[in-house]
């Protein structure tokens, strides 16, 4: 893990994800992307433009570059490579772009959540980013002064496209030397018996040398529910899902476990793309 992106807009929520992103970088000697969208009208940064209007253009570039260069005080990104990076597209695209432009390894972005009305018809740019991301995104909702894994949920119906998420989640687990729990939320609507469960589980991990993992199936009324319970019985430091990232008609139908996860859940979050 070698390139954190970390979006900020230079708020406590974004400073919170910053300072995890560069604990992460000191332990990897990691470098870090740290990116603002500035969403300008195209006219005004197009200098081909008879209608552009430069000097506001100007101003708000320097205005960026000003806050970056107070961010880049802060003790904590003291012998870090930190790269400032300013995109004029909207914040979704602008962070897959970036992800292919610099090879990014995993996003780094804070959040306060969501509810009810809003989540259901706004949602925030960090949900939709954990929607469409092939990156691995990392949710984090406060203030982390030691950000240390030693015990790393993850959640999943371990069916047979499951098998690319849980080695990204070894990988991670391996990283931060935590211990990983495996976890099958069932319910009532979901049923599936204990030996269906196992065996699903079996066949995910049989072909993996990892072994620093125990397995549960937790009983609760909703997937999500469950994973947040089970989460917080074990006073878990990381909660790891995938995600299929839906979009559109679908979405709005059948919702996400993993947005909803993101949006609820006090402790980080890491999503994976199936």
């Amino acid at each position: 893990m070698k390139k954190l992106l970390v979006p900020t807009d230079f708020s406590k929520t974004a400073d919170n994800a910053l300072s995890v992103a560069a604990q992460l970088a000191h332990k990897q000697g990691a470098e870090i992307y740290l990116m603002h969208m500035l969403e300008l009208p195209l006219h005004q940064i197009d200098a081909m433009s008879s209608h552009s209007d430069l000097p506001e253009a100007m101003f708000f570039m320097k205005l960026v570059h000003k806050r970056f260069k107070d961010v880049m005080k802060r003790e904590e990104l003291q012998g870090i490579n930190v790269h400032e990076v300013v995109k004029f597209n909207q914040p979704i695209s602008a962070v897959l772009d970036a992800c292919d432009e610099y090879n990014i390894d995993m996003i780094i972005m804070g959040s306060h959540g969501t509810s009810g009305f809003k989540e259901m018809f706004i949602g925030s740019n960090t949900e939709k980013v954990v929607r469409v991301s092939n990156t691995p995104v990392l949710v984090i909702k406060k203030s982390h002064d030691d950000f240390d894994i030693n015990s790393f949920v993850f959640a999943s119906d371990f069916t047979e496209d499951s098998s690319n998420t849980y080695n990204q989640a070894v990988n991670l687990a391996e990283l931060f030397e935590a211990k990983l729990h495996l976890v099958m939320v069932n319910t009532a609507n979901g049923f599936i018996t204990t030996s269906e469960a196992k065996r699903r589980i079996n066949n995910i991990i049989s072909n993996s040398d990892f072994s620093n993992y125990d397995v549960h199936i937790y009983n609760d009324e909703t997937v999500e529910s469950g994973i947040l319970n089970f989460s917080e019985s074990i006073d878990a430091d990381l909660i790891g899902i995938s995600t299929h990232g839906r979009q559109g008609i679908a979405h709005f139908l059948n919702g996400s476990i993993s947005e909803d996860l993101v949006n609820h859940a006090e402790r980080p979050v890491v999503t994976f793309k199936i």
